[in-house]
């Protein structure tokens, strides 16, 4: 069950006009908190976002599963699902079902939530997208960002920038 805060969060980005995955990355962002807690673990950086994409489909966000080909048909099914429970969120849940995938997940480590395994994971995922899809993304980005949030992007771009210049 996500937090109160994490969907009044989202429900604001909705408010805002943002994008339903950026509202679904405040699902995402408590995810990772969870597991920096010890709440519970996962395997992996890439099975603590599908987590917090699956909240946020089930917390109502319209996030349309992954296109046929995207990702295994098992994930394309579990992301519908998760999406069709989002339309009816007072369905009753199955509490050992709940039980049974918390019990799971606290048998796993918390290191899938440290800064370099995200880090890796956000690296790998850039990888997949050309130059361009990448562009893309910064441009419309920017079109949902203040005159603050672009200053502090754009700060934030030069010293990037800088420090890889350092590296190089």
């Amino acid at each position: 069950m996500p937090e109160k805060q994490t969907i009044e969060r989202a429900r604001r980005d909705k408010r805002e006009g943002k994008a339903p995955t950026t509202q679904a990355g405040e699902f995402v962002r408590e995810e990772i908190e969870h597991i920096r807690k010890g709440k519970h673990g996962a395997r992996s950086a890439a099975q603590a976002i599908a987590i917090g994409l699956s909240k946020a489909r089930r917390a109502g966000v319209d996030l349309p599963p992954p296109a046929k080909g995207e990702a295994p048909e098992k994930t394309r099914r579990s992301a519908q699902h998760a999406l069709e429970a989002g339309e009816k969120p007072h369905a009753k849940v199955s509490p050992k079902r709940s039980r049974a995938i918390t019990t799971a997940l606290k048998r796993e480590g918390t290191a899938a939530a440290s800064t370099p395994a995200l880090a890796r994971q956000a690296k790998s995922a850039a990888k997949e997208r050309t130059a361009t899809e990448r562009s893309a993304a910064a441009r419309k980005a920017v079109r949902t960002k203040g005159p603050a949030e672009r200053s502090a992007a754009a700060e934030k771009a030069a010293r990037t920038r800088a420090r890889n210049k350092a590296g190089a």
